[in-house]
């Protein structure tokens, strides 16, 4: 042996002791973790079931493994740890340990399946299982130990992380389902048979989906990705509930203001309705033109709205107050489109007794007054205009008439 130890085989104990705290803390993390308490608590069924009982078996004999593989290293850094030298005597003892079968693994009890076993770093919880023809199985060395449980963490770890996705891919949309269901449970009483059977079926298939994806997590687990189709179908049919139950909520408390706003409403309906009646009727005094009639102003039958919000028919309530305001609106737009073509039929002739007089004056400018032609055409369209009720179309007609005429003059000289 030359010097001081540098290295000893293929490995130093510095290296073989920070392999283990690596080792260690990792497997604390995991014992410690979320998801493998909630795993261990939880009544878990279909794959997930058999799933995790063959990982926390393997959880199991890897804590096994890792105490024998500690307390050999634990030898090592007692022989040459903290850079202690070790005597001639000892040197063969830690070569040995660094380099030959050294750690004894568990044996794997017959049928194994439970989660019985070690499932910390105090050991196991009794007397390991054996085949009773068993021999036992050889030492390993450091180097085969640490690769089987490397082998063992990284399966256990696969169902925890695969578990773990799930429940983060499948929890917003279940979280926001219970918010939305939160906000509107207070208001949902007393909006109806149908819109309460609709929020209870919403809980159940809430409490459904929560107990499905804690009990059984991997059966959402498709071709690696998370199906999260039945919480978010979950998740679109709560915000259109919701959006339902706030709007029966507000017409409940405004139904008294929106029928009493009806009656108001369709008073005033009737008052213009009588209105454009009387334009129409100014209007065929002066014109003949064929004019739509007002339409009639519907009966918004308010003893029966009021009777279907005493009764919390809320849902039947809100189509027959959307129905009648609806109509009134209708009716409302007609009765100003029926003034509006009264007034403008008036104000068309006006419009052409002004443009007669225009034409009157250009033809004086023209010197064209004095044209039978001209004048004749002049008192014809002066006469239909001035008649009531005036022929409008006749009037248009004699109008364009005598503007040509003009128009032909003037282009003449």
């Amino acid at each position: 042996m030359t010097g001081g130890l540098e290295r000893v085989g293929p490995r130093d104990p510095a290296e073989v002791l920070a392999e283990r705290e690596a080792i260690q803390a990792n497997l604390l993390e995991l014992d410690g973790s979320f998801v493998k308490r909630m795993l261990e608590g939880a009544a878990l069924t279909g794959q997930t079931r058999q799933r995790w009982t063959a990982a926390a078996a393997s959880l199991a004999a890897l804590w096994e493994t890792y105490l024998a593989y500690s307390a050999v290293v634990d030898r090592i850094a007692a022989l040459g740890g903290g850079g202690r030298r070790p005597s001639k005597r000892e040197l063969p003892e830690l070569t040995g340990l660094l380099t030959g079968g050294c750690v004894q693994l568990p044996d794997v009890p017959a049928g194994s399946g439970g989660t019985s076993g070690p499932t910390g770093p105090t050991g196991p919880t009794g007397p390991t299982r054996r085949d009773l023809a068993s021999t036992g199985r050889p030492p390993v060395t450091l180097a085969t130990a640490v690769a089987v449980m490397r082998r063992s963490f990284a399966g256990v770890t696969e169902v925890t992380s695969a578990v773990e996705a799930v429940w983060a891919a499948v929890g917003p949309p279940l979280d926001a389902v219970e918010a939305e269901l939160a906000t509107s449970r207070p208001l949902a009483a007393g909006l109806g048979a149908e819109t309460e059977a609709a929020f209870r079926d919403a809980e159940a298939d809430l409490d459904a989906l929560r107990s499905a994806s804690n009990a059984d997590p991997l059966a959402l687990m498709r071709d690696g990705r998370v199906d999260t189709s039945a919480a978010d179908r979950l998740r679109d049919r709560a915000a259109e509930l919701g959006a339902r139950i706030a709007e029966l909520d507000r017409l409940r408390s405004q139904a008294r203001s929106r029928i009493d706003s009806l009656a108001v409403v369709a008073e005033a309906a009737r008052a213009d309705r009588e209105d454009a009646i009387a334009a129409c009727q100014r209007a065929a005094a002066l014109v003949t033109i064929a004019l739509p009639w007002p339409p009639d102003i519907a009966d918004p039958r308010l003893v029966g709205l009021s009777a279907l919000a005493a009764g919390g028919q809320w849902g039947r309530l809100r189509a027959e107050l959307d129905r009648c305001e609806a109509e009134l609106a209708a009716s409302a737009a007609q009765t100003r489109e029926v003034r509006r073509l009264a007034a403008a039929a008036v104000a068309r002739r006006d419009e052409l007794r002004g443009l007669l007089g225009a034409y009157k004056a250009k033809a004086a400018r023209l010197g064209a007054s004095e044209d039978v032609a001209i004048s004749g055409r002049y008192d014809q369209a002066r006469d239909l205009l001035w008649s009531a009720p005036c022929d409008l179309g006749a009037a248009e007609a004699a109008v364009s008439g005598y503007q040509q005429a003009i128009l032909a003059t003037e282009r003449r000289r």
